[in-house]
């Protein structure tokens, strides 16, 4: 098959990494070739910058524009290293958030210059764009529950973002709705408030379509 790039969006706690991991078992076993990646990360570079954006060193605020150009830092490592070679070579690329979550996070949460966002954006990506975006949408208050039962099982520390507050991710969800609802072609809204196995079946149909 022609390769193909998904992306998968949502705010905390929608159950991105349990629905792709689902999504590259189902592709493997129709024989599809699979790679999946997430952001930031994905290298060693990639995963370098995660660290510093989710744990700043000495507790220092990131400012939001040290925030974008890392996060873009790091997108373009993943592009040039990972998603192109993969592209080329005929690979279902899965990645956890791409471009779409600087515009939701640094843009609409932060509330950088949507046009300053892009650029960098822009710079970063170099055409590198995905056929599909996923985006699993819950409520804030399904996120937050999830999230705080995350940490109380794990023992998982929060990171910066935990700590941006509920306003913060209000304005998250709603950029990731005006996100979708400008680009509907490429986007497609799964209610991920629902059981793994519906979310599952309703991402595998939509992937359907496009393989």
């Amino acid at each position: 098959m022609s390769s193909l790039f998904v992306t998968f969006e949502g705010i905390e706690g929608c159950g991105k990494s349990t629905q792709i991991e689902r999504l590259a078992k189902r592709l493997a076993k129709e024989g599809h070739k699979t790679l999946t990646l997430r952001e930031p990360g994905g290298t060693p570079i990639g995963e370098a910058i995660r660290d510093v954006v989710k744990f700043p060193p000495g507790h220092n605020q990131i400012s939001p524009d040290t925030e974008l150009l890392l996060m873009n830092a790091s997108r373009a490592q993943l592009v040039q290293q990972e998603i192109r070679p993969a592209l080329a070579n005929s690979t279902v690329v899965l990645c956890d958030r791409f471009y779409d979550s600087s515009l939701a996070y640094q843009g609409h949460g932060r509330g950088l210059d949507l046009l300053k966002v892009q650029k960098a954006i822009d710079l970063a990506i170099g055409g590198t764009k995905p056929n599909l975006t996923l985006l699993l949408d819950i409520p804030l208050s399904v996120s937050q529950a999830r999230v705080s039962d995350r940490h109380q099982s794990t023992g998982e520390i929060q990171d910066q973002f935990d700590e941006s507050g509920t306003k913060f991710f209000e304005r998250v969800l709603d950029g990731y709705h005006i996100l979708a609802k400008a680009d509907p072609e490429r986007f497609r809204t799964i209610n991920a408030n629902q059981s793994p196995d519906c979310v599952s079946n309703e991402i595998w149909d939509t992937i359907k379509e496009q393989i």
